[in-house]
């Protein structure tokens, strides 16, 4: 049974299935053809011997004549279909005259003197059925008119010859029979047509099953050449078959499926190597830069406090410089600390926390800025959502840069900041979204804002969104942004649950 489950099985078991097929109706045909050719024999011999019969009561008798006997009821001589088949029965004497026929055409006839009576000339009939069986006859045969030549052995009818031997000498009595040849030559198309068209049926189920069977092998070379062209995600219909082609189907998936991991695995080993090196350059960076920045930082506490000016309006701007000096180291610094944050691989301490908590601790941050801005927060949390597994320090700096941006984006004009803490679809996991009503992200822009380095605001690093997505994907959780020019900007943030 199993190797009927397979490709070759298969096509083997139809084409056998046809053949026999193709043999069970050719026979059957046949069969129906010899039962007809047979049937027509019978009723070709039962119409000759009783045209013979009609024949020798008439050449017997002195008083009836072939056309009586031929309508005899009582008992008939001839039954329905004979009488069909039956063109004429012809007697013929030992002068070659004909003495009797049913074709009044060939009848004898009385002369002009009423007394003599006139025959017909069997070699004067020329419209007569060629003469089966004239081999027979021996010499008579060159008596007859209809002997079997090259030019009427073709002719539908046919005429039978029967010698009698009487007293009177060698008498003929033929009989001429119906032979539809074209009807003959139908029955022998017949089979020849239902052949052809099972012939044909077949090979259109051979030309479907072929195609059938063949598609895989379609869909393998199309797929095959989308991987050649660097289309990993491309995958094979497999069609619930178990057979070779199906087999082939999976292991082609599997293949691609194994092979579009180790991109994905090169992929990120090349970030690896890429955030390894920055972050060793970043680290030199920072080691060459804070120096002197927290220099320039001490020095500018020390002119601050021993060399401000006496007089007030210069103290004043003395003050006013400085400060703006240690705003901008500070700001500088803040810089570095951003490229090592996302440069140099660290370490997360997954606990269970409660997301709220996290949540209200950064949004203290911009609580002032957007009191004075009118902007007003809210905080939705759901019923029974579960802890989260998290490190607060990092998701206090995720959160921190999703508030800070959201009230830079409303600006001066207000607005509303909603954060909404629900359980996912998926159980395992936990949903914070945080939505504003600012300006909103250009479409062009929204697929880029994750990238390193961009950014749209003139003093931005553009490492704000990316270190945030590095956390929450080290948190084995997702980010997803939604925005609409004009209308505001909405992040999801899905963190798995805790277990416990």
């Amino acid at each position: 049974m199993n190797f009927f489950n397979t490709f070759r099985g298969r096509l083997l078991l139809i084409l056998a299935i046809m053949l026999v097929a193709t043999l069970g109706v050719q026979y059957y045909l046949n069969l129906v053809t010899q039962k007809e050719n047979d049937n027509l024999r019978q009723l070709q011999a039962q119409a000759l011997v009783s045209g013979i019969t009609v024949g020798s009561n008439a050449l017997t008798s002195n008083t009836d004549r072939v056309e009586n006997l031929i309508e005899r009821t009582d008992p008939p001589l001839l039954d329905q279909a004979s009488r069909e088949r039956i063109l004429d029965i012809i007697i013929i004497d030992s002068n070659w005259r004909v003495d009797d026929s049913l074709n009044p055409d060939y009848q004898p006839a009385l002369g002009q003197d009423g007394e003599t009576t006139i025959y017909r000339k069997l070699a004067e009939l020329t419209d007569l059925p060629p003469l089966m069986e004239g081999g027979r006859l021996g010499s008579d045969i060159d008596n007859f008119p209809n002997k079997k030549t090259a030019y009427n052995k073709d002719d539908d009818d046919e005429a039978h010859a029967v010698p009698i031997e009487t007293s009177r000498g060698r008498w003929y009595i033929m009989v001429l029979l119906k032979n539809d040849k074209y009807a003959a030559a139908n029955r022998a198309v017949l089979p020849l047509i239902v052949t052809l068209a099972v012939l044909s049926l077949s090979t259109l189920v051979t030309f479907f099953l072929v195609w059938r069977f063949t598609r895989p092998i379609s869909d393998l070379s199309n797929a095959a050449r989308e991987v050649a062209e660097g289309n990993l995600s491309v995958r094979v219909p497999e069609n619930m078959r178990q057979d070779e082609m199906g087999q082939l189907a999976q292991r082609f998936n599997e293949m691609t499926t194994e092979l579009e991991k180790t991109r994905q695995l090169e992929s990120q080993l090349q970030e690896a190597e890429k955030s390894a090196v920055i972050g060793r350059l970043g680290s030199a960076i920072a080691h060459e830069i804070r120096n002197p920045l927290n220099y320039i930082n001490l020095t500018l506490d020390h002119l601050r406090t021993k060399f401000a000016p006496e007089e007030t309006a210069n103290r004043e701007t003395f003050q006013k410089l400085t400060s703006q000096l240690k705003t901008e180291v500070a700001r500088i610094n803040g810089q570095i600390s951003d490229f090592l944050n996302y440069s140099r691989p660290a370490n997360v301490n997954l606990t269970p926390i409660d997301a709220r908590g996290v949540i209200e601790d950064s949004m203290r941050i911009v609580e002032a800025q957007a009191a004075e801005n009118d902007i007003k927060i809210s905080i939705i949390e759901h019923e029974n959502v579960p802890k989260i597994m998290g490190d607060s320090e990092f998701l206090r700096s995720v959160f921190n840069n999703l508030f800070i941006n959201a009230v830079q984006a409303m600006g001066t004009e207000g607005g509303n900041l909603n954060v909404k803490i629900s359980p996912d679809e998926n159980e395992s996991l936990v949903n914070i979204e945080i939505s504003d009503t600012g300006n909103g992200i250009p479409p062009e822009n929204l697929a880029k804002i994750f990238e390193p380095y961009f950014s749209t605001k003139e003093t931005g690093t553009g490492l704000g969104l990316a270190i945030v997505q590095k956390i929450v994907e080290m948190h084995n959780g997702t980010i997803e942004a939604e925005s609409r020019t004009g209308e505001g900007t909405k992040f999801t943030v899905k963190l798995p649950k805790s277990e416990s």
